[in-house]
């Protein structure tokens, strides 16, 4: 139960960063879609592993093989199951952890709750799981594309280095242009030139990232315990060392009065649009059609490479140095991540509206 998302359109994941494999299966995918390949991989390899001097260096291929669900390219309409083989662990680098519960991770309320825990890698705490949901939100954005919906995420912030403009003000075809996910160059080269000084440091850092939802349909999302945003945020959440959500100016527009805030209605040649759009796209928990934009803060990793104070599994004082391969920063790899599960999201809420339609 709670190793699924969605609701007409269900993810769901298994597996663990050091067992055989992740994989997932996806039901309530819309039968008749051209699946690209390709795509697929290639969202994939946006995610994996050991892409540059800033992220873990652990190699892996992420090659998915899909098991069901797919035929002569197109989707069927029955549950596509898919899998990504592991190829790479160093489970030894681990043994260390065995007994001890490293700081901020989720060693010790894991083995509480289940009285059990694989410390290889955190197990299926480890962000190495998300590869189900890249998978999941490549198969949806290509769904999407028929509706004319594009979703792109990019970093806009690294510890105290930010973007300072709306996504408006930046070419967002520069994302892939540098090892950060930036679009603006010159911010990029300083975000990438801290991670790597982090990384020297055995330290980890945050950041975050923000996500734009182009011709997203009107009418998208319930007004009372449906909301888009609150559908948006609850996935969002579920990554991997996110700590928090905001849509539409958030915080920022809590500097304003409700006459500066309000995004005022006019007649766009027979299409009713707004002036500005400080919320989000989303109104009343419902898409209005305008972009929608958010934002998700993500904390630095927890597991740094340097000597910390913690308890053991008696609860006794002790040290813990991590050994292994980790991200000095989530930032990057997470930018395709936040888009599948937006992808996911508004793919599952358009397939709710239309059975509220009927």
């Amino acid at each position: 139960m709670f190793n699924s998302f969605g609701n007409i359109l269900r993810l769901t994941s298994f597996g663990e960063s050091h067992g055989k494999g992740i994989g997932g299966v996806i039901d309530g995918f819309p039968a008749g879609i051209r699946i690209d390949m390709d795509f697929v991989q290639a969202e994939l390899d946006r995610r994996r592993p050991g892409q540059s001097l800033i992220t873990t260096a652990r190699k892996e291929g992420d090659k998915v093989e899909f098991l069901s669900g797919i035929f002569e390219g197109k989707s069927t309409g029955c549950p596509i199951g898919f899998i990504v083989w592991n190829e790479n662990q160093h489970s030894s680098d681990y043994d260390n952890m065995k007994e001890v519960y490293r700081p901020s991770h989720a060693d010790y309320t894991y083995k509480v709750k289940y009285g059990i825990r694989d410390y290889r890698g955190g197990g299926r705490s480890s962000a190495r799981e998300t590869i189900s949901r890249v998978v999941a939100g490549a198969l949806a954005k290509q769904a999407l594309r028929q509706l004319g919906v594009k979703i792109t995420a990019y970093t806009s912030q690294v510890g105290p280095i930010r973007l300072e403009e709306n996504y408006t003000a930046y070419d967002l075809d520069l994302i892939e242009t540098n090892p950060v996910r930036c679009p603006d160059p010159v911010k990029a080269k300083e975000m990438e030139e801290l991670i790597f000084k982090t990384k020297g440091e055995g330290d980890t850092i945050g950041g975050v990232v923000t996500c734009v939802i182009k011709g997203c349909p009107i009418g998208l999302g319930q007004p009372v315990f449906g909301k888009l945003h609150a559908a948006l945020a609850s996935g969002m959440l579920s990554i991997n060392a996110a700590k928090a959500f905001e849509y539409g100016d958030g915080f920022k527009g809590l500097k304003q009065k409700g006459s500066e805030q309000n995004d005022v209605f006019f007649n766009n040649c027979g299409r009713i649009e707004t002036k500005t759009n400080h919320s989000g796209g989303i109104q009343g928990g419902i898409s209005n059609g305008q972009d929608i934009f958010f934002r998700v803060a993500f904390k630095p990793v927890a597991t740094v490479l340097m000597e910390q104070h913690t308890v053991n599994i008696d609860g006794v004082d002790t040290t813990l140095k991590a050994r292994g391969r980790h991200d000095p920063c989530v930032l990057p790899r997470a930018v395709p991540i936040v888009e599948a599960m937006a992808a996911l999201t508004i793919l599952d809420f358009y397939l709710i509206d239309r059975t509220t339609q009927l």
